[in-house]
This record gives structure tokens, sequence and C-alpha cells, in this order.
């Protein structure tokens, strides 16, 4: 009943050790043999590190049947074996680790540098079209000023062509006067130069017979 009974927690163990996976120990070499003694035939030498599948484990014997990567199966001492990797193989896989961060620490850096060049040329740039901007601010006012400036010079030789027309328009009137004046000063003359040769014929007329009765008069004396 007894060896029954042993025989049911053997089978559990083996069962519960299947999904697991342990390594060889810290020892430089480990045998990996046919059977759980040493006079099993060794199937190969196992290295410190080696990474194994657990097929099960015989307490009494104090073997487990392990299988390789490759999926090479055979017995090894369960003393040999370990839950975790060498610490040989953590040193290594930690200085890979670290030779890793080290390498990306240098590219972030190199990535870094790059980063600070670029803001460094966009701050340049920035400054470029901020002077560019202001540049182009002073000459916008230049010709807004200049736009004014147009406007009143325009609105100015508008003032000065409606008082040009109205001095011209002036002056026409004053010329049409002018030559109104000149045809009535002309018409005046005429008048005043007939009345003149008609005076004068009258005056003819006139002399002859006052000359007469003036001489009859002195005769009569």
């Amino acid at each position: 009943m007894k060896q029954f009974l042993l025989l049911l927690v053997l089978c559990a163990v083996s069962a519960v050790a299947q999904a697991e996976t342990q390594y060889v120990s810290d020892q430089l070499q480990v045998t990996l043999r046919t059977g759980t003694s040493t006079s099993h035939s060794i199937v190969r030498m196992l290295t410190s590190g080696t990474p194994l599948q657990v097929l099960q484990t015989d307490p009494q014997t104090g073997y487990t049947q392990v299988q390789t990567a490759d999926g090479t199966q055979g017995w090894v001492l369960t003393r040999f074996l370990m839950d975790h990797p060498s610490a040989r193989d953590q040193l290594a896989a930690a200085q890979k680790k670290l030779a890793q961060l080290q390498q990306q620490d240098h590219q972030q850096a190199g990535t870094l540098s790059d980063l600070k060049s670029k803001n460094q040329d966009l701050t340049q740039q920035v400054a470029q079209l901020k002077t560019q901007n202001n540049h182009i601010t002073q000459q916008l006012d230049e010709v807004r000023r200049t736009a004014s400036n147009t406007l009143s010079i325009d609105n100015e030789n508008k003032k000065l062509k409606g008082e040009m027309l109205s001095l011209q328009r002036d002056l026409q009137s004053v010329r049409q006067e002018n030559e109104t004046l000149k045809d009535r000063t002309a018409r005046d003359w005429f008048v005043v130069g007939a009345g003149v040769i008609i005076l004068g014929i009258i005056i003819g007329l006139i002399l002859p017979r006052i000359r007469v009765r003036k001489r009859s008069s002195w005769d009569t004396l």
C-alpha cells in the first residue's frame, strides 16, 4: 500500500515537473546519460547554463529526465539543475543588456545632438523670419503712408482741378464780358463818331448862315 502511494506521489511530481524548465548548474560540464545511474552510457556532455525541459524526476535515484532544445532526451543528476540560469550566463546576459543599453544611450545621445543642432537651425530660421517680418512690416507701413499720401495728393489734385475748372469758367466769363464790352465800346464810339459827324454837318450848314446874317447886320449899320 505504501509503495502504491509512493508511486502515485512520484507520478504527480513527474506530471508537475513536465511543465518546468531548468538549467544546468554552474558546474563546468554535466553528463547526460541514458539511465538513472552512472552505469548507463553518456549521451552527451552538457555545459553550464544549458536550458533543459524537465520530463520527470526520480527522487529515489536523484536523477531527472530532461530534453534538450534539439530534442535529445536523457537523465542528469537533479542536484546539478537550477531553476534559473547560471551566474555566468546571467552576467553575460547582463553585460549584453548593458552593451545594448549603452548603444541605445549612444544612439539617443546622437539623436539628442541632432535635435539640438536642428533646434539651433530652427532658432536661427525663426530669428531670420522675425527680421524679415519686421522688414516687411516696415515696408508695409511705408506703402500705407505712401498710399495715404497718394490719396491726399489725388484729393488735392482733384481739388485743384476743380478750382482750375472754376477759374477757366470765370476766365471764359470775363472774356465774354470783355468781348461784350469791346462790342459795346465800338458801338459807343461808332455812335459818338456818327454824332460828331452829324454835328459837324449841322455846324457846317449853320455857320454860313450865321456869317451871312452878321454881314447883313453890319451892312445895315
